[in-house]
């Protein structure tokens, strides 16, 4: 009986040890954040996963043209605002959508969405309230992890900057007034 007792305490503490290591690993694609508020003191973010090359060619790779990406890893890319925008010269009503981009060679498109809360990959092309066309640079040197971030611009207006390998897509955010 006592045997039994050390065993299965010994079973006990193995599992909690093992639980207690996975929940301490660090995600692959550890999440991230972009926030812009503006001069009236309204705020837009985007909740997102930052996925690495880890020596991987990305666009045209991992990520293939002209195909519907994910823009990120893990859950949806969210976008939550608290006013109504412009983005790139498309109307977007305070609420909350998902992100996705289609990457092409030389031209991208930003893919707002009205369903939220899915994981990255269900996407249902029903739902987009619209696709609004990039600007697309070359960054001079490589980018590690996938980042989202907003540039401000004026206290009404910033350019939301997505960046990865040697690629910065582009558009302008503006507060809809």
């Amino acid at each position: 009986m006592q045997r039994s007792c050390t065993w299965i305490a010994a079973l006990i503490l193995s599992i909690a040890f093992s639980a207690t290591s996975v929940a301490q690993q660090k995600p692959l694609s550890p999440p991230g954040q972009a926030t812009v508020t503006f001069a009236d003191g309204k705020t837009v973010t985007i909740d997102y996963s930052r996925p690495s090359m880890r020596s991987r060619k990305i666009f045209g790779g991992l990520v293939p043209y002209d195909q519907v990406w994910r823009t990120g890893a893990n859950a949806a890319t969210s976008l939550k605002t608290g006013v109504d925008l412009n983005i790139g010269g498309t109307k977007v009503a305070a609420g909350s959508y998902t992100l996705y981009t289609i990457p092409g060679t030389s031209t991208w498109q930003l893919i707002i969405n009205k369903q939220t809360g899915q994981w990255g990959t269900h996407y249902d092309q029903g739902q987009d309230l619209a696709r609004i066309p990039m600007n697309l640079t070359q960054r001079p040197a490589g980018l590690e992890l996938f980042t989202i971030s907003f540039e401000k611009t004026g206290g009404d207006s910033a350019i939301l900057k997505l960046e990865w390998e040697n690629t910065i897509a582009s558009v302008v955010v503006k507060e809809q007034k």
